[in-house]
């Protein structure tokens, strides 16, 4: 019997293949908990006077880390369910804010994909992830290089 929810494998993930995630709401809580949970108590974070009379930001800001890792949990859910076995690096950039109440999706784009040279049952991806807010505005972007399994093993052709 087939199971559902399974990710993707190499195979599945040509350079070129695009894809996106369902939104996400970010709430109040959401920020809270994020910030008590990681330390990140940072003044803008936690000061509501402070963000009302200093900041430039208008409304209850997220970090960047939490907006990247609510991607990841999408993306996981979605692609990765038995498949993705190594996150080795990314490159982040956060390109504006994410409030409170907006909602934001992960538009992904395969920019690389190889087999791994140490392991034959297996291939690098990397992917560009764009998150945009439901302005269309894109708030994030960052170039996940995995580890993902692959149906096939690559096995060394044969000299004659």
């Amino acid at each position: 019997m087939e199971t559902v929810g399974l990710g993707f494998c190499y195979e599945d993930l040509p350079v070129g293949r695009r894809f996106r995630t369902i939104g996400r709401t970010v709430t109040d809580a959401d920020i809270t908990n994020f910030i008590n949970a990681t330390g990140m108590l940072e003044v803008l974070f936690i000061n509501s006077d402070f963000r009302e009379k200093e900041s430039n930001i208008a409304g209850f800001a997220a970090p960047g880390a939490l907006v990247y890792t609510f991607m990841e949990g999408l993306l996981t859910q979605s692609t990765m369910q038995h498949t993705g076995f190594a996150f080795l690096e990314m490159e982040l950039k956060v390109l504006g804010p994410t409030l409170a109440g907006d909602t934001i999706h992960c538009e992904v784009e395969v920019t690389e994909a190889r087999r791994s040279k140490s392991r034959p049952n297996r291939g690098l991806v990397r992917t560009r992830n764009k998150v945009f807010k439901q302005t269309g505005e894109q708030v994030l972007e960052y170039t996940p290089l995995r580890m993902i399994k692959a149906h096939t093993v690559d096995e060394e052709p044969t000299v004659t």
